[in-house]
């Protein structure tokens, strides 16, 4: 019996386990960072807190839409996939008018937008944060500080949905349309 050779396959077994466990275990570390932390009411709080410059000029308090279903979305022109979503967005805000307020915060120069609302229309407010908006994106759960990153808040201050990336219109019409 060649008990070397069984000691050398039970070593590459446990080592190989040892390392498959540690691939998993990055793995779950990098979707831990990537995915969306459940937002607080604080977070809340400081979002209802803000007062932005919009590209019409005007300055917009988030308090005014507290008790609105608001969708809140962080978006650059510069970035692929908020672009892409930009006219579903639209297209939902036309839906659910009257029932959630949209809002989007440009991660983004304003000169920089306005080129952007010249070639796709929107309708509703486009704020302009900056660095500020990043920040502001974290607080909301926004881990990775990846674009686009969309937040629900219901009528009564939770966040109901959270979600980084390109947001599916039939995701976003499920949650509004939730009570």
């Amino acid at each position: 019996m060649n008990h070397g050779s069984s000691d050398k396959r039970r070593q590459l077994l446990v080592y190989g386990g040892l390392g498959a466990a540690a691939a998993l275990a990055g793995g779950v570390a990098a979707w831990w960072q990537l995915a969306p932390r459940p937002s607080s009411d604080r977070a809340v709080d400081i979002l209802y807190a803000q007062t932005l410059e919009g590209l019409d000029g005007r300055s917009y308090a988030f308090e005014q839409w507290r008790g609105r279903r608001l969708v809140v979305n962080f978006w650059a022109t510069w970035c692929p996939p908020c672009v892409e979503e930009m006219p579903e967005l639209e297209a939902l805000r036309q839906e659910f008018d009257g029932r959630a307020q949209f809002v989007g915060i440009g991660i983004d120069s304003a000169t920089n937008m306005q080129k952007f609302v010249q070639k796709v229309p929107v309708s509703y407010p486009l704020l302009i944060a900056g660095n500020v908006g990043t920040e502001l994106a974290r607080e909301l759960g926004n881990a990775s500080g990846g674009l686009p990153y969309t937040v629900v808040i219901d009528e009564k201050g939770s966040v109901l949905h959270q979600y980084a990336g390109r947001i599916k219109a039939e995701t976003l019409r499920d949650v509004l349309a939730s009570s």
